[in-house]
């Protein structure tokens, strides 16, 4: 596929943007001005004062000469590349790939997007209105190369879309400006009668790189796509996306279902080739207001199964307002890992199904709880309570030792243990009540001691003695005595519950 490139150009930019700010001033002679060698000097001008024979670069004094009641404002309040910036991000809907062209303009790379609007014309006259009915006279041209798009863009007249393989004969026309050239280059072309391109691109390129230099012939190349010129977006492109544009803007949640389900389609038909599936996701809805709606999900296995991925989606999508309506649909997988075949055909066996019904129950307590909310513990080999559970990185990892059953363990052990109060009958006996957090139990049963010895190749301290507890409720309590009874270190511990 050719690549192809749309060029902006803001013809107003800085005033356009005063007057969006200050709309009284629509109509009205006014300048941008900032100082410059101990003048102030005309830096952006309105289209009016334009009319009336104000031009960038001219003293503030003979501005004021021809129109004595011109209105003028600091040019220094005004940030050009911030402005930029914030353009750029509103033509994220027609290309991820959209970069600051400084000083006025931008450039958007737009290889595979325009079919998304019906071709390349209503591609063009979307982007246009959008812009002018936000307030920018603009120019927009589209080609091959940047560099013909830049020209055309800047300097032509009624055709603004260049066909494929036609940029020299859409330059031809053009004066060396349109090429990008420094200004002493363009000087010295003057003064040699070269006022268009065609005057000179013909000529031996020998001869253009000794009165001209080399950068004449970049940009030539550049501009014919002989030479590749690279541009920066102003957010990092993610591989992984897929667009839906709408004929009509979206405003009901059936419609936003409908778009979920096709962008689906259309990025997990990609992960199927690739054998790859997604670990995060983010939908986003580029609204008609300028805002944009998003909702992500994230699994705990990489899938792409469709179904699974749209239920997750599904209980997030009532927080998405549309508005006025949404135009324009994204999907985005930022995380992105190899999904082993076999794993994936799970989805569709027919057997034992086990291991599909655990991942979707974590994927959906995950979207409406969180994935920190969700951990999964495997034995450690250590004797110390605290120490035989640990966190699994993954649900994939293997337990290298295996659960303790010969002696009863708590479903709920405390992170620490608190300390409580008893009363034993004899001292070296199971409590028969214990007072934590200012509730007295009293006990009807009781099993032990288990003595659990500090591993003392870690650490110094005393050993614990643990009773397995049971109230008149039949609620039950793993406590323990710290050290022998009579020491002074010696107090009574809660460390966990049973089921």
């Amino acid at each position: 596929m050719p690549q192809r490139f749309a060029a902006i150009w803001f013809r107003h930019l800085l005033t356009d943007w005063v007057v969006k700010e200050r709309p009284e001033l629509e109509g009205v002679e006014f300048v941008l001005a900032a100082p410059e060698r101990g003048r102030l000097v005309v830096k952006a001008i309105s289209p009016k004062a334009a009319a009336s024979g104000i031009a960038t670069g001219m003293v503030l004094a003979d501005a004021r000469a021809l129109i004595p009641a011109l209105e003028v404002i600091d040019y220094k309040t005004v940030k050009i590349e911030e402005l930029l910036n914030e353009l750029a991000e509103s033509c994220i809907r027609y290309t991820p790939v959209v970069a600051v062209d400084l000083p006025e303009g931008l450039i958007l790379d737009i290889t595979g997007c325009a079919h998304l609007w019906g071709g390349e014309r209503a591609y063009f006259k979307d982007m246009t209105e959008r812009m002018r009915n936000a307030g920018y006279d603009i120019s927009i041209a589209i080609a091959d190369t940047i560099g013909t798009a830049w020209a055309v863009s800047r300097f032509g007249n009624e055709k603004r879309i260049i066909p494929p393989s036609r940029l020299l004969e859409a330059l031809l026309p053009f004066p060396p400006a349109a090429l990008r050239l420094e200004p002493l280059i363009i000087e010295r072309m003057h003064k040699l009668g070269f006022y268009q391109i065609k005057n000179f691109i013909h000529m031996p390129r020998s001869v253009l790189r000794r009165r001209f230099g080399q950068q004449l012939l970049e940009r030539i190349d550049q501009a014919l796509g002989h030479a590749i010129e690279l541009i920066q977006p102003v957010k990092p492109v993610v591989p992984y996306q897929e667009r839906l544009p709408c004929m009509e803007p979206i405003v009901t949640a059936t419609g936003i279902q409908i778009a979920l389900q096709k962008l689906l389609e259309m990025l997990c038909s990609r992960f199927v080739k690739e054998e790859k599936g997604l670990r995060t996701a983010i939908f986003k809805g580029y609204r008609v207001d300028g805002k944009v709606e998003q909702i992500d999900i994230v699994t705990n296995r990489a899938s792409h199964h469709i179904a699974h991925l749209f239920r997750l989606f599904e209980l997030k999508i009532a927080t998405i307002e549309p508005d006025l309506g949404i135009e324009l649909f994204v999907l985005e997988a930022p995380v992105v890992e190899d999904v082993d075949p076999v794993q994936e055909s799970i989805w569709h066996f027919t057997g034992n199904n086990d291991n599909v019904h655990l991942m979707e129950l974590l994927d959906r307590l995950a979207g409406r709880t969180g994935i920190q909310a969700i951990h999964r513990y495997l034995p450690d080999e250590h004797y110390w309570p605290e120490r035989s559970v640990k966190i699994a990185d993954s649900l994939l990892e293997k337990p290298q030792t295996s659960w303790r059953v010969d002696r009863p363990r708590p479903v709920h052990l405390l992170e620490n243990p608190l300390i409580i109060r008893v009363a034993a009958p004899i001292p070296d006996y199971a409590p028969m009540l214990f007072k934590y957090k200012g509730k007295v139990y009293n006990i009807k049963r009781s099993d032990g001691p288990e003595r659990i010895e500090r591993e003392w190749w870690l650490e110094q301290g005393l050993h614990r003695d643990y009773f397995c507890l049971e109230d008149e409720d039949g609620a039950r309590y793993w406590v323990f005595r710290l050290g022998y009874n009579g020491d002074n270190n010696s107090n009574w511990f809660i460390h966990g519950f049973f089921a």
